[in-house]
This record gives C-alpha cells, sequence and structure tokens, in this order.
C-alpha cells in the first residue's frame, strides 16, 4: 500500500519536529553551561571578581597620608 501525500507530509513533518527537539536541547545545555544568569532572562551577567586587600603597610601608610591632611586643614584653619 503506497503512502499517501498527506502521510509523506506527516512523516517529514515529524522528522522535523525531532531535529527540532534535539537542537533545542544542544542551546539548553548551551545556556546551562555559561550558568543560570542567562536561563533566568537576566541580559548581564553577574562578574565574579576576586576580593582585592590592601596590606597593614599599604593601611598605615594611607592613614598617615590622611591624618596629615587633616593637620594641614586644620594649620589653616587656626591663623
Amino acid at each position: 500500500m503506497p503512502k499517501t501525500l498527506m502521510q509523506s507530509v506527516v512523516g517529514q513533518l515529524q522528522k522535523e519536529r525531532s531535529r527540532l527537539a534535539n537542537e533545542l536541547h544542544r542551546v539548553t545545555a548551551a545556556l546551562t553551561a555559561f550558568g543560570k544568569v542567562y536561563v533566568s532572562g537576566s541580559k548581564r551577567p553577574t562578574a565574579t571578581r576576586k576580593k582585592r586587600t590592601i596590606s597593614v603597610a599599604g593601611r598605615k601608610r594611607i592613614a598617615a597620608a590622611q591624618r596629615a591632611r587633616w593637620a594641614k586643614i586644620r594649620a589653616g584653619k587656626k591663623h
């Protein structure tokens, strides 16, 4: 019994649906690999940056410079 035209069209549409489902699965897997930020619809990913730390000597230099600035300001007010 030969296939009718309608059966041929339905068969092709089923193949296409299967191909598209497979492609969608691969796209979803790629998005998951980039992080859940993209899946939730956010347009900008949150960047995780390493927290910077200042050494004790660096903090002391900054504090000394600030004290010098304040001393200069106070000295100007006394005149």
